[in-house]
């Protein structure tokens, strides 16, 4: 018994007779492995800041958990981060059209 691995598939043969190279996906983008990432030390960062914080906005003045003004205002950015990127991308159809209505 050998104990190499087995030699990994040849490629299929493209319509030219040359070999086509195969690649494996993993059907992750880098957006998705980035907000996972961020996702993960938002939680350790929450995790280890427990602490009572005082909170005042506007009128309201609120003693809350730590880890829940940080998940709070990482909420909010994110959500304004969604709402200026539909915007621009808004902004950016509307004038794709009107240049495509000149032309």
């Amino acid at each position: 018994m050998s104990s190499q691995p087995p030699p990994p598939p040849s490629s299929p043969p493209s319509p030219e007779g040359q070999p086509v190279e195969v690649r494996e996906v993993s059907g992750l983008s880098a957006r998705a492995i980035a907000f996972f990432v961020l996702a993960i030390l938002l939680l350790v960062f929450m995790l280890e800041n427990t602490k009572e914080a005082k909170v005042h906005l506007f009128f309201w003045h609120l003693n809350l958990p730590l880890w829940f003004v940080i998940f709070g205002c990482a909420l909010a950015g994110a959500i304004l981060w969604e709402a200026f990127g539909a915007v621009r991308r808004h902004r950016r159809r509307k004038a794709r059209k009107e240049t495509r209505a000149k032309n």
